[in-house]
């Protein structure tokens, strides 16, 4: 009887290791989730997305791997990110916190914004309005913020906000130099995003993936045991949408 109930606990153990063992794998080599717990890449992202990142899409570094151990550097079969890629990184001031914004800026590009618009090489990137974006603040009033189109020189169009107008307090910059192996992001929510402008150029090594897909959003109003307030706190309409 104590053999059997042995051999069931050590079936049991490996089963529990090997479900370990599977997470890990994939959390490394294929998706690994995400929540977006800042307004930085309004309206892309919303407070309360939780989506998933390619791990894949631009090869592997340390910071592929739980905990980012430090035993390689560099990346191994490396895919360049492309302008207007969505990207979750690893901040360059510290190497463990987890960003998400877009890529504007390739190795050699010189970055700038003038005026609210972003300059790439000294050309101003195109850019129109649309209607506004319309929120509410933390006391439920409505609040509206200028929406823009803009559109990268390989063609990728996104939106973005402009909370301050053109008259930002990031909205007028020094020329960035991106250096060789490294990318300038930014927030789509321009004049509320920690981005390049302020932490510099992001090492190719601390990328960690590309944002694809939402799979699931809750817009906070119901607590985790608040199950009767879940159907009005899902946001549906956002669940599998794409990340462009």
């Amino acid at each position: 009887m104590q053999r059997r109930k042995t051999g069931g606990t050590w079936e049991t153990a490996k089963t529990i290791l090997y479900a370990v063992a599977i997470a890990i794998v994939v959390r490394t080599v294929a998706f690994e989730p995400f929540n977006i717990p800042s307004g930085s890449m309004l309206p892309t992202l919303l407070i309360g997305d939780y989506l998933f990142v390619s791990k894949y899409s631009y090869g592997y570094s340390r910071h592929s791997l739980p905990f980012s151990p430090a035993i390689f550097q560099g990346r191994v079969m490396e895919t360049p990110p492309e302008r207007g890629d969505v990207v979750v990184f690893k901040v360059p001031t510290d190497n463990r916190t987890d960003y998400i914004k877009r890529v504007v800026g390739l190795p050699g590009d010189q970055i700038q914004m003038r005026g609210g618009l972003l300059h790439i090489n000294g050309t101003p990137v195109e850019r129109r309005q649309i209607d506004d974006y319309v929120a509410r603040d933390r006391i439920g009033s409505m609040i509206r913020y200028p929406q823009f189109i803009e559109r990268l020189p390989n063609g990728a169009e996104h939106t973005i906000i402009e909370a301050d107008g053109d008259r930002g307090h990031a909205d007028e910059t020094p020329a960035f130099m991106v250096p060789p192996n490294a990318y300038f992001m930014m927030g789509d929510n321009r004049d509320n995003s920690q981005d390049s402008r302020f932490l510099g150029p992001v090492p190719a090594e601390n990328l960690v993936g590309r944002a694809e897909v939402i799979f699931f959003s809750t817009d906070g109003s119901a607590a985790l045991w608040e199950i009767w307030k879940w159907p009005w706190a899902i946001r549906f309409m956002r669940v599998f949408d794409s990340i462009v």
